[in-house]
């Protein structure tokens, strides 16, 4: 299960926070667990995904050396957007952290 706050990758909408989890009710009344997604490139793209039994792929992001392996790779530019946008997304997040930390 993630967590809120955590910074994960869906295969829908790309890199994107878990902005909450909240309890929504089906046409039964039954209520069940979501998670509130929104994209950390385009705050407007938002997707609610069942905690359990999704079918969306939802994981936690690439490492770094995945990243760069991946920008490296004879077929990057034929990946998919949200594929790129998670390898530039890590890659750029690394460099801020090693730029924060030689401070």
């Amino acid at each position: 299960m993630f967590q809120k706050k955590e910074v994960i990758y869906s295969e829908t909408i790309g890199v994107c926070i878990v902005d909450d989890i909240v309890k929504l009710a089906d046409n039964r009344k039954e209520s069940y667990n979501y998670y509130l997604l929104r994209s950390v490139t385009d705050r407007t793209k938002k997707a609610y995904i069942p905690v359990e039994n999704h079918t969306v792929q939802l994981r936690n992001l690439i490492t770094l050396e995945e990243a760069l392996a991946l920008q490296d790779a004879a077929d990057y530019a034929e990946k998919s957007e949200l594929v790129r946008g998670e390898a530039a997304y890590v890659i750029e997040k690394s460099a801020a952290k090693r730029k924060q930390k030689n401070r």
